[in-house]
């Protein structure tokens, strides 16, 4: 029996308790950033810290107080990601690595799901004082100003990003090898500020591997809000499930990086 249709949430008052809630949460990591902080490592070998845990126990109360009914899922601590409801999906310091060698390009992602599907996400940039904000039929925005993907750039003058190159390279050679000639300017990039780049027009293209649910759900509303186009590899919708490969950007760009990608298989 299919579920129920959900009421469709308020966007305008959803957008004001997403910022407020990652305001509140902003000075938390800030307060350990450059400070010689101890460094774990996880399972899978990444980094964590204090500040991660911090900040995302304060994410998660700012958003209990608002929706206690709601439920959570973040990197940290982890949560449940079945269900219709509404979910609240967390990243409270995306790019860790850059955290704690002092690069200002980390930020706090934060996303809202309901029916199991993105509808808001945000990234906040607290070092730059940033908060890119995008949901689609409601807009995107940087810090308040409207901003939208730059259009009808051609494929071979795109200005396309390569998060976590090595990575890229380790997992699949052709590939990206073949990324590395995919438009006029390549640069290998890390983190979430790249999509705030597509998203507010400065870039065209962005490529990633790699990342877990709490990395690209919170910025799949943003980009496509700016009027992106975010798939995986094989250019199929992301969710829970999908193999943690992105391709994101203008609907030109985007299925051009696609071709590029399966090219490089054949």
């Amino acid at each position: 029996m299919p579920a129920p249709d959900l009421p469709a949430p308020d966007l305008p008052a959803l957008a004001r308790a997403m910022q407020d809630i990652l305001s509140e949460a902003r000075d938390v990591p800030l307060q350990h950033f450059r400070s010689g902080l101890a460094v774990e490592a996880k399972a899978d070998e990444s980094p964590v810290t204090r500040a991660d845990r911090a900040a995302e126990t304060a994410l998660r109360a700012a958003i209990a107080a608002r929706f206690p009914d709601h439920a959570i899922y973040g990197e940290e601590f982890g949560g449940a990601t079945g269900g219709e409801g509404p979910l609240w999906v967390i990243d409270p310091v995306d790019g860790t690595k850059s955290f704690i060698s002092g690069h200002p390009l980390w930020g706090m992602l934060l996303g809202f799901l309901q029916g199991g599907k993105p509808v808001m996400g945000a990234v906040q940039m607290p070092v730059l004082r940033e908060v890119a904000l995008g949901a689609p039929g409601f807009g995107a925005f940087l810090n308040g100003a409207p901003i939208a993907v730059r259009q009808g750039v051609a494929p071979a003058d795109a200005f396309v990003c390569v998060n976590e190159l090595r990575r890229v390279l380790l997992a699949d050679r052709a590939a990206g090898d073949a990324l590395l000639h995919a438009g006029r300017y390549v640069r290998e990039t890390v983190d979430c500020y790249t999509y705030v780049q597509l998203a507010a027009g400065w870039i065209d293209g962005v490529v990633d591997h790699g990342l877990e649910p709490y990395d690209y759900l919170p910025v799949l509303p943003l980009v496509e809000a700016a009027g992106g186009v975010m798939t995986d590899w094989q250019g199929n919708p992301l969710g829970f499930g999908s193999d943690g490969r992105v391709v994101a950007g203008s609907p030109a760009v985007h299925a051009h990086l696609l071709r590029v990608i399966a090219q490089s298989d054949l």
